[in-house]
């Protein structure tokens, strides 16, 4: 079902938001200009409901927006943090009632309406693995180089890309693999260069890959002694090199991007991860917690090499600095003008310069929930998007300072795809689109094929 909430007159702006977390998978967007407000009411351009459930990022090619879904019959909606948490006992007793015959799916809709272009049926099978009551079977982002639709389905153990048309280019078996705990999967695709990134840390057979996004075939693969772990890969390209950062259990790997070569290894951590790094051009940032507890937050510098060992909070040759109690949760966090933003998921922001990892705030959100959504930073104010559905919006700098709150009624984990003076999100219900009108006359003006400008890679800006 498609709600169309207001209209804009004139054209759209091309966009591109190729991956979880944008075109550098860094969460900082420059150069836009999002709707200042925005409820169920107000700002509101559209509203789509798609087949099934996911927990994947929006991207966006031109005007095309791509999500991924799981759909059986019987399929529930996926529970918030505290009824999760809280069900967790009852679901795993039945959670095999639920291990049905299942539709993986990729979704199609217009930026300009939310109507259905196309949907694809990319596989049909039992998952072969029980997910926590928050997570879905399509939590894994997809990806794109602009020509074409890579999306991962952990549960089935397939990737397959589509051209923008849907037509399937290639599919493949890489294997179904338990997580830790039954959580399920929550790793997306990374894109860079000329390579697709699969990070597959489970607790039976992890492993990375770069795969050739023309063919599916592998150019390169790297086994793992780790297990479970949920981040995301990072292609980090800081002010010396290009840089693979994998976040695994216990672990944080630096991989030369086209070779899969061993740059650096950071051990000795502890814990698995569920966000991804911050990064700028000097420095990249880690950290992880769980449940009721945070865990420890580092940085290691550009140019490290060979073997680090990481003691607790303290420095070490490449990680000027380290603390404890800092870690982030679920919510990936963001590094923006020498200053590193980080949600611990209970509504709680922290502030830390980037140099010393001094924390120079740390403040609760008003009112907020808790936040699984990763941050992100545009037009020099930072965003957080907490699960029920009110979008945070701070000034950026080592002041706190709540500018303005926008709600939409919906329950959301997914982070959302920024583009120009557009916003799309995916709740658990609706895919929505936040865009304020255009007069004609500003429409017929802008460019029409603009991409996105994002933090520039030789640091200034970061």
């Amino acid at each position: 079902m498609m709600t169309l909430v207001a209209t804009m007159a004139g054209p759209l702006v091309a966009e591109t938001w190729p991956q979880f977390r944008g075109p550098e998978g860094s969460g900082v967007v420059k150069g836009v200009q999002l709707p200042p407000i925005w409820s169920n009411e107000e700002n509101l351009a559209w509203r789509s409901k798609v087949g099934g459930k996911g927990w994947s990022s929006p991207i966006v090619v031109g005007q095309q927006v791509f999500v991924t879904a799981a759909e059986f019959p019987g399929q529930p909606r996926p529970s918030g943090f505290r009824r999760g948490v809280s069900s967790m006992r009852s679901y795993r007793k039945d959670s095999e009632k639920l291990m049905t015959e299942t539709a993986f799916k990729l979704h199609c809709l217009n930026l300009a309406d939310g109507a259905l272009q196309w949907s694809r049926t990319l596989a049909t099978r039992t998952p072969e693995f029980t997910i926590h009551p928050s997570n879905t079977y399509a939590t894994g982002s997809p990806a794109t180089n602009g020509e074409a639709v890579f999306a991962h389905f952990a549960a089935a153990g397939i990737i397959a890309a589509t051209d923008l048309a849907g037509k399937e280019l290639w599919a493949r078996d890489i294997g179904a693999f338990k997580a830790g705990n039954g959580f399920g999967a929550g790793s997306s695709l990374s894109i860079g260069g000329d390579l697709l990134y699969l990070q597959c840390d489970n607790d039976e057979e992890s492993f990375v890959l770069a795969i050739d996004p023309r063919t599916g075939e592998d150019r390169w693969r790297v086994d793992r002694e780790t297990r479970t772990s949920w981040s995301t890969p990072v292609l980090w390209q800081n002010h010396l090199r290009a840089e693979l950062i994998v976040c695994g259990a216990d672990t944080v790997t630096s991989f030369a991007p086209g070779t899969g070569e061993e740059l650096w290894k950071l051990s000795g951590f502890g814990g698995s991860f569920s966000a991804s790094p911050a990064f700028d051009a000097q420095r990249i940032y880690f950290g992880n917690s769980g449940p009721g507890s945070a865990g420890p937050l580092t940085t290691v510098e550009a140019g490290a090499t060979g073997r680090v060992p990481y003691e607790k909070g303290q420095p070490s040759k490449y990680s000027p600095w380290a603390r404890t109690g800092s870690g982030p949760g679920l919510s990936s966090p963001v590094a923006y003008k020498g200053l590193l933003y980080i949600s611990a998921g209970t509504g709680i922001l922290s502030c830390f310069d980037t140099s010393s990892g001094e924390r120079l705030y740390q403040e609760r959100l008003p009112s907020a929930e808790r936040i699984a959504a990763s941050l992100w930073v545009a037009d020099d104010e930072l965003y957080a998007l907490d699960e029920g559905g009110t979008t945070h919006v701070i000034q950026t700098g080592p002041d706190f300072k709540v500018l303005r709150q926008n709600t939409i009624e919906d329950l959301f984990w997914s982070t959302p795809a920024v583009l120009d003076r557009a916003l799309i999100l995916r709740g658990a219900d609706y895919v929505y689109c936040i865009r304020q009108p255009v007069e004609a006359s500003e429409s017929e003006a802008l460019p029409q094929n603009r991409k996105l400008a994002i933090a520039p890679k030789n640091g200034a800006g970061s």
